[in-house]
């Protein structure tokens, strides 16, 4: 079994002082802005489907 990846940054702040948190698999705390976050893996990316959202902006 490979090791999971570890964020670099924090996605708030950007701050690199980020610690696994005590509240559960893929919680991490960030000690530069003090929040705590978690990532989750949703999933592979079909060939056709580029993540669902269109790039055009709609204008009325």
């Amino acid at each position: 079994m490979s090791e999971r990846a570890a964020p670099f940054f924090c996605p708030y702040c950007g701050d690199e002082d980020l610690r696994p948190s005590e509240a559960g698999h893929g919680a991490w705390e960030c000690h530069g802005c003090r929040r705590a976050f978690q990532l989750k893996f949703l999933g592979l990316l079909s060939a056709t489907n580029h993540g669902g959202a269109s790039h055009e902006q709609h204008r009325d």
